[in-house]
């Protein structure tokens, strides 16, 4: 028997009748006649030698022969496609789609986006907000912005920004807590966004380094870093709050960090994208420009006693 591959066109039929199970739906979604289909499929099964489908009053089901070659010819389509997409993406550098964790593209990219589009008019930014494990060719992503520890494989990943924490409240309320000590009588908010780290920069690893023997379990949790931050900014009670996603509240006045006490994080924000894409002129000029803003947030640091919650012992 000759291993020489049928050609692509009775490929194709096959792939799209195997998926819809009908002739007549395969022909529509490929916008050929059924008969045409019909061809190309009789085609496919001479050079098989054997029956693809059997074929029943007004519907088709595949044989054993068919059911062992769909899986395989639908897995090659999608891979030809996606490397098709790519490859086609190479050329495109109008057109930037980034992706990042919901609070990152709520609380840091949203409000700056103005400044990119000033800056590169020429262009334009798509973003996916998602935490899941990125496949840049399958998810068609240029830029990723992750979170985590980091041991990225096989990519361009470069680190952003040195993650801290410390308490955040409103000018209102920081009337009133003037001292880590006055933090016994409020609410304390939890952002459990980064509870996943071996050395957790929480309310009770804050409190230890402070020297308060304070309970710091109580109040409010969320799983998101963008919820427990809107949860201070309403006034709900104080936040240990991520200062890389709150410099614009801060800028703006809606939330103060008073205390000099910080905790670094072992995670970090990373930048990603495929290896040797990072030179692509639209990539460089964002990954440029993310470095730009995250020098100017920095100012946060200045006078801040910063600990890593890796140090800390409880």
């Amino acid at each position: 028997m000759s291993d020489r591959l049928p050609s692509l066109t009775a490929l194709r039929a096959f792939e799209a009748a195997a998926r819809h199970m009908s002739f007549a739906q395969a022909a529509a979604e490929l916008h050929v006649t059924p008969a045409a289909l019909s061809y190309q499929i009789k085609s496919l099964e001479t050079d098989m030698g054997q029956p693809l489908f059997r074929r029943l009053n007004r519907a088709v089901e595949l044989t054993a022969a068919g059911r062992a070659l769909a899986p395989g010819v639908s897995d090659a389509f999608g891979t030809l496609s996606a490397a098709w997409r790519g490859a086609r993406r190479l050329n495109d550098t109008g057109v930037l789609t980034v992706t990042a964790g919901p609070a990152f593209t709520s609380k840091w990219l949203a409000p700056r986006m103005y400044s990119f589009a000033q800056n590169h008019p020429e262009i334009e930014l798509r973003f996916l907000a998602s935490l899941r494990l990125i496949d840049f060719d399958r998810d068609e992503v240029d830029v990723a912005i992750r979170f985590g520890l980091g041991h990225d494989k096989d990519v361009y990943a470069r680190p952003l920004i040195r993650e801290w924490m410390t308490p955040l409240m409103t000018p209102e309320l920081a009337r009133r807590i003037k001292t880590p000590k006055d933090l016994e009588d409020a609410v304390l908010i939890h952002d459990d966004s980064i509870a996943f780290l071996n050395a957790p920069a929480d309310w009770p690893a804050w409190l230890l380094a402070s020297g308060l023997d304070l309970e710091g379990d109580h109040g409010p949790r969320f799983s998101q870093a963008d919820h427990a931050l809107d949860a201070a900014i309403s006034g709900v009670g104080v936040a240990l709050g991520r200062v890389s996603l709150a410099t614009r509240a801060l800028e703006a006045g809606q939330l103060v960090a008073p205390f000099e006490l910080g905790l670094v994080a072992e995670a970090q924000f990373r930048f990603m994208c495929p290896k040797g894409s990072e030179t692509r002129p639209h990539i460089a000029a964002f990954e440029a420009w993310m470095l730009e803003e995250i020098q100017s947030s920095r100012k946060f640091e200045e006078g801040r006693r910063l600990l890593r919650s890796a140090d800390l012992q409880r």
